[in-house]
């Protein structure tokens, strides 16, 4: 799967629960919040201050 900055965190964590340490890395611990599944990658990564292309080349790598 490759992930975009429209993918949701549930669906992240749905199809590459792997991927998760790599969210947790960089600061996102509300992972479990009921919101942030709903919530795109890149909505995420603005509201912790993150560069989305650089998360995005983690996931994707």
């Amino acid at each position: 799967m490759k992930f975009e900055k429209d993918t949701r965190i549930g669906e992240i964590l749905e199809k590459a629960p792997e991927k998760a340490d790599i969210l947790l890395e960089i600061g996102m611990h509300c992972l479990g919040c009921p919101a942030s599944q709903m919530e795109t990658i890149e909505e995420a990564c603005a509201v912790h201050g993150i560069e989305v292309d650089e998360v995005l080349e983690k996931l994707n790598a």
